[in-house]
């Protein structure tokens, strides 16, 4: 049996990628080299970020087309995280909001990829009468 647990994002610059990833989640890559840089989240999920140049077979596509979802507590918590990115500099694609699923915004890496902070919405069935779109949100 295999499992996902890794997600890799083409970056343009690895090292420049490794040290805005660094600086976000607070802690240092596991791997850190001119072409791949890796880091494990908190919730063991491993987020490698690889030269769009290096590697095989070439990468087609650009950031911007998927999202890397961080779930925090509640809807405060959403509100300081987007004060704490917008004060590091990066560009928000959608401030904070309440949707069907609950409180988010989006912000962007520096290579175009999605970052999408959320809580979980209260609404009684939210998860058990669409689950479609509540794992289209995680």
């Amino acid at each position: 049996m295999s499992d996902t647990n890794f997600v890799i994002f083409y970056v343009e610059k690895p090292e420049a990628s490794a040290a805005f990833y660094s600086a976000l989640l607070q802690r240092p890559p596991l791997e850190n080299s001119p072409t791949f840089a890796m880091f494990r989240l908190d919730s063991g999920l491993m987020l490698g970020l690889w030269s769009r140049y290096t590697v095989e077979p070439a990468a087609a596509g650009r950031g911007g087309a998927t999202e890397l979802a961080f779930t925090v507590a509640d809807a405060d918590a959403v509100n300081q995280r987007h004060v704490d990115w917008s004060l590091r500099g990066l560009p928000i694609l959608q401030a904070p909001t309440d949707m069907d699923f609950g409180r988010t915004f989006v912000a962007l890496d520096p290579d175009g990829h999605r970052l999408r902070v959320f809580s979980p919405g209260q609404q009684s069935g939210t998860a058990a009468a669409r689950p479609e779109r509540v794992a289209a949100a995680y």
